[in-house]
């Protein structure tokens, strides 16, 4: 097919999305993007001047991917591309994305998935989960994704609390509903499995699809299970527009324009992924690019970086920590656009890789119920330890929990009277949580934050990670900072330890890089590098060497460390445990 005769196939509510004029969604949105896009290093005029599109009616996959795939600038030019760890790899232009899409759409409708259905979606980084996600767009279908590593008892959550009326997943999963009752339709990809449908078949359906009818921006879309780091996760939902059309903030955080190869390490069924994977770059014209590994090799996936080109590079901090540890100069042209998002970034890890890159990483922050909401973006100065100021669209005060006024410090909320498109509508059959999070005027994230004169917003930690020591309020994120600035810290996790004198004192669990020894000897020279390093009060006094509990969307478990029974006494001393007063010449 032709890319004119593909252009002409696509519609929006019965009109050619492209093929003649564009749709007022399309005119709209690209206004909008290309706004952003012209002032990406010019942030006092993009927070001036950017406006949100005002859309009644938008479905990202028809206006804008099928809008921009039938664009002739965009005929060859890759929308994915995917490398496989034994060197092969695949590749689709965006005219191929957009046919493959609407045969899957078709395959799917055909199947009996209709507008307002709930889907889990549970593939790998494979070019079906990009596919299915454009179909269900498509269709209206409302995607509850999923990671491939959940076990059947989250999934047996997802499809009742979720009312999944479909699942598709990889065949190698199939196993993992073999007990979870329901009436939902089996799709696998991969190997056919008996009793479920085969997803190859969609690949014999018209490459043209017809929508049932126009999209409202106010249907849902997407539907997140948190990753319930305390507590049973919650039902995010988003809409046609809040990620779709929000994620422009993130695509302007990124500095991503047209032709970009944008490298993002996430693992699809969590946010990040679909911020980064889908949204942002294909709302830039980029291409989005994939390395998958079994087990993560910093000189290969620096190989594969300068390989293809990567031109911008987004990663969280846990693989940051990673690729320090190995020869950064390796990847001869580094990629210009590098940013951390996921738990702030510490400035040890910032500045070993401007020293060997040349490029600054901008830390940005955002949430699975919102897009980037604050960042450090293109051409700005970056303030040490800061994540920088709020981005175009968003409106953000720090309130004082006692007071509920704007504060210096305080919990980071959105102001409401300027609601952005890239917010939540609130927690799916759950009134009173939405309710608590949209208080007062404002959507309280639960993180805490300072700012300076110059709007810079400082991370301090979640409202539920901030404790006190002899009365001083302890940020576990500055003390982390210091201790990965010392050589043997490869990561780092504060939590407050009983003290039956000062209350509660200040307690690491210490992951080691390579070649050290969780010994008395590392545990004394940690110890003694905070005491020079950091206030008496803020000091680090207990350390225990063991590996991090994360979520498995790679965020660590605090509130798990917290837990471990440390009631504070000699009588209660744990195990490989190493306090200040183990070591005389640590005095005072």
């Amino acid at each position: 097919m032709s890319n004119d005769a593909a252009a002409r196939s696509t519609t929006t509510g019965g009109e050619p999305s492209r093929a003649g004029k564009a749709s007022a969604a399309t005119t709209a949105f690209r206004e909008a993007r290309d706004f952003l896009v012209a002032h990406r290093e010019d942030y006092e005029k993009a927070y001036a001047g950017f406006a949100w599109p005002e859309l009644s009616e938008f479905n990202w996959a028809l206006d804008w991917f099928d809008a921009i795939a039938a664009d002739p600038a965009n005929a060859r030019r890759y929308a994915l591309w995917i490398v496989e760890e034994d060197g092969s790899q695949t590749r689709w232009t965006y005219p191929e994305m957009s046919r493959r899409s609407n045969q899957v759409a078709n395959w799917l409708r055909a199947n009996g998935v209709r507008r307002g259905d709930r889907l889990i979606l549970m593939l790998g980084n494979q070019g079906e989960l990009w596919e299915t996600i454009l179909a269900a767009i498509k269709l209206g279908a409302v995607i509850i994704p999923a990671s491939t590593l959940l076990g059947p008892a989250d999934l047996v959550d997802r499809v009742e609390r979720g009312n999944a009326r479909h699942v598709v997943i990889r065949s190698a999963d199939a196993a993992k509903f073999a007990d979870i009752e329901g009436d939902y339709t089996r799709i696998v990809v991969g190997e056919p499995v008996p009793g479920w449908q085969s997803f190859s078949d969609a690949y014999t359906q018209d490459e043209s699809f017809t929508p049932e009818g126009p999209t409202s921006a106010a249907d849902p879309l997407l539907l997140y299970f948190t990753s319930g780091t305390t507590a049973q996760p919650k039902l995010v939902q988003h809409t046609q527009v809040s990620y779709p059309v929000g994620h422009l903030s993130t695509m302007y955080w990124i500095g991503l324009e047209p032709g970009d190869v944008h490298l993002n390490i996430s693992s699809p069924g969590w946010a990040k992924h679909a911020w980064s994977n889908v949204f942002a770059p294909w709302n830039a014209e980029a291409t989005v690019f994939l390395y998958n590994y079994t087990r993560f090799d910093a000189e290969a996936l620096m190989a594969q970086m300068d390989r293809c080109g990567i031109t911008s590079f987004c990663a969280p901090p846990t693989v940051w920590r990673m690729l320090i540890q190995a020869d950064l100069t390796a990847l001869r042209v580094p990629p210009r656009k590098v940013v951390g998002a996921g738990e702030p970034l510490n400035p040890e890890v910032i500045e070993q890789v401007r020293t060997a890159w040349g490029v600054t990483i901008r830390d940005g922050f955002g949430q699975t119920e919102t897009s980037v909401q604050i960042a450090n973006t293109p051409g700005q100065p970056v303030k040490p330890g800061s994540m920088g100021r709020a981005v175009p669209g968003f409106t953000v005060a720090l309130v004082d929990p006692a007071s509920g006024e704007r504060a210096g410090e305080g919990e980071i909320c959105l102001d409401l009277a300027h609601r952005p498109a890239g917010l939540m509508v609130g927690y799916a059959d759950d009134e009173e949580r939405t309710a608590a999070a949209f208080a007062d005027g404002y959507y309280h994230t639960g993180d805490v934050g300072s700012i300076d004169e110059q709007g810079y917003i400082t991370y301090v930690g979640r409202t539920d990670d901030v404790f006190k020591a002899s009365d001083y309020r302890i940020s576990p994120f500055e003390l982390e900072s210091v201790l990965l600035e010392h050589e043997a810290v490869a990561e780092a996790a504060v939590v407050p330890a009983p003290d039956p004198i000062r209350l509660a004192v200040p307690k690491a669990y210490v992951v080691l890089t390579a070649g050290h020894a969780p010994d008395a000897g590392t545990a004394e020279s940690i110890l003694a590098f905070c005491r020079r390093h950091l206030a008496p009060y803020k000091r680090v006094r207990r350390i225990e060497f063991a590996e991090l509990p994360k979520t498995i969307s790679g965020k660590i478990r605090r509130v798990e460390l917290r837990g471990r029974g440390d009631a504070g006494g000699d009588e209660s001393r744990i195990a490989g445990e190493f306090r200040e007063e183990d070591f005389p010449g640590l005095k005072g």
